[in-house]
């Protein structure tokens, strides 16, 4: 059977593996949704393909995403980091991953299961959109804006609500698959 998929979608065994497998679906395990988080920051102004395929380098670089390793990495070892071209060389990008790992930490420790508070943001249930074409899905919704808002609030860095729109759609908080995508879930809420 053919599969069809979303628009943006390209050819690329990357991308496909991507779409088929991760986008869009529900995710509740805080490694996976911390390192989704940190991968759409670092996303900010490139295309995410760029950040695919860096991305295995980023999970060496980074202890597979354990929030509470990345937490110590000092300065200097961040500015090691940009001289791997395995990674995208922006300082301010990199210390995001370290500073919001610090910032997971620090809500972790109010008592908040953090799966939980994210999935908060969608009334803990993936919002399910009308998309006839991926060009006219939103970029950013209220939800996305209220999560960025508490997220910067908490001390998150590179979380606009642009960022966290991706972020929620990555993690499937929302499921914005073309409606003619064989992996769009056909019901709505």
């Amino acid at each position: 059977m053919t599969q069809i998929r979303c628009g943006w979608c390209s050819n690329d065994p990357l991308y496909i593996q991507y779409h088929d497998h991760e986008w869009g679906k529900p995710v509740y395990d805080e490694a996976k949704l911390f390192e989704m988080l940190c991968l759409e920051g670092q996303q900010a102004g490139l295309s995410w393909i760029t950040i695919l395929k860096k991305r295995e380098c980023y999970r060496e670089h980074f202890f597979q995403y354990s929030i509470e390793d990345i937490a110590k990495i000092s300065d200097e070892e961040l500015k090691l980091k940009l001289l791997d071209a395995g990674l995208i060389r922006h300082i301010g990008k990199l210390t995001a991953i370290r500073d919001n790992a610090i910032a997971w930490q620090n809500i972790k420790q109010q008592g908040e299961k953090l799966s939980e508070w994210l999935w908060n943001f969608v009334h803990y249930q993936s919002i399910n959109n009308d998309v006839p074409n991926y060009k006219n899905a939103p970029t950013q919704t209220i939800e996305s804006q209220n999560l960025s808002k508490m997220l910067k609030k908490k001390g998150f860095r590179f979380v606009g609500p642009t960022t966290c729109y991706a972020f929620m759609q990555a993690v499937g908080m929302v499921n914005d698959h073309e409606n003619t995508c064989s992996f769009k879930k056909k019901e709505t809420c």
